[in-house]
């Protein structure tokens, strides 16, 4: 059987694999172009496709035996779900692997946000300090301890920057579609709330839910105004969930204190006012950005692959 990836990825990765034909672009070429694609998909049965990586309707109809795409990722709005639907060609995604990196990279982010690194260490790299004075009255952050967390998508991901927040003495309160069970609440002592109540409460706004349109813009100029001016939003989820420039606006107007962000509305596309704030901390989608987790999500897309193959569907990180 023929598997063919979008993008160059660790090779540790896919050693389950051995003994199936994989055909992947060079390191320095990083990504097939979508002629090469086209080219290589005709009687492939397998392809692994990158979360940044668009895949759409017309290059899998090239596709003459394509059984299953396996996304490397967890989210997968890269992929044409109608037609993978219409067509049988089931889609899979790696969840779990992405947990703890993008939980540990939305705690950093909050962090360096709160106590202004981000900021102050450009200031510090100018000429003269860039007008920084050392003093105690002088560069002020915002202490984490003993503050409000509201997380809105209170999922694995969610759970894990809960537990870190926890660890560092923040209050969780949270909004999913569905209540969490209560031993899961207690674990956390975190309190279930309506997204108004969130919005109102919280000193940090967490989005950690899947993109849906539903959910498009979920954070917009109505919702912006019901923060605290003294809170800050944190975004490691999607782009979409967020109006750029609704929050360009409250940011400048002060309306909230700051934002942590490593998603982007029309990403690789980012606001240009966002780049020249100084409360905006800002990075380039790496919320998943180890090389551990980079391997493990190799293996676990191997893994939906081979039991794909040994037809073990219960085992599937199924999307379709």
């Amino acid at each position: 059987m023929k598997t063919v990836l979008t993008t160059y990825l660790p090779q540790e990765g896919f050693a389950l694999l051995h003994g199936m034909e994989i055909l992947a672009p060079a390191p320095e070429q990083q990504c097939f172009t979508t002629d090469e694609l086209e080219q290589l998909i005709v009687d492939a049965d397998f392809l692994v496709s990158t979360f940044d990586y668009p895949v759409s309707a017309s290059l899998l109809a090239q596709a003459s035996r394509l059984k299953m795409i396996a996304n490397f990722g967890s989210g997968y709005n890269n992929l044409p779900i109608d037609y993978c639907r219409e067509h049988g060609i089931m889609v899979t995604n790696t969840p779990e692997p992405v947990i703890e990196p993008t939980a540990e990279h939305a705690w950093a982010l909050l962090n360096t946000l709160a106590h202004r690194i981000s900021e102050l260490d450009r200031r510090l790299r100018m000429p003269g300090y860039g007008g920084i004075h050392f003093g105690v009255m002088q560069n002020l952050g915002t202490q984490l301890y003993g503050k409000t967390l509201g997380i809105i998508g209170m999922g694995n991901i969610g759970q894990a920057l809960a537990r870190r927040a926890v660890a560092g003495g923040m209050k969780i309160i949270y909004h999913n579609r569905h209540r969490l069970p209560s031993p899961t609440e207690t674990l956390y002592n975190a309190r279930y709330v309506s997204t108004e109540e969130l919005l109102q409460t919280a000193d940090v706004v967490s989005l950690n839910l899947p993109y849906t349109p539903q959910v498009h813009h979920i954070i917009n100029k109505n919702t912006l105004r019901m923060m605290k001016p003294t809170a800050m939003l944190l975004n490691t989820a999607r782009g979409a969930h967020v109006d750029e420039q609704a929050l360009v606006e409250a940011l400048q107007q002060k309306q909230i204190a700051g934002a942590a962000l490593d998603v982007y509305e029309h990403e690789p596309e980012i606001t240009p006012a966002l780049l020249r704030l100084d409360n905006v901390v800002l990075s380039p989608h790496i919320g998943t950005g180890t090389w551990e987790g980079r391997v493990e999500m190799g293996k676990c897309v191997s893994r939906n692959i081979l039991n794909y193959i040994n037809n073990n569907i219960h085992l599937l990180n199924s999307v379709l």
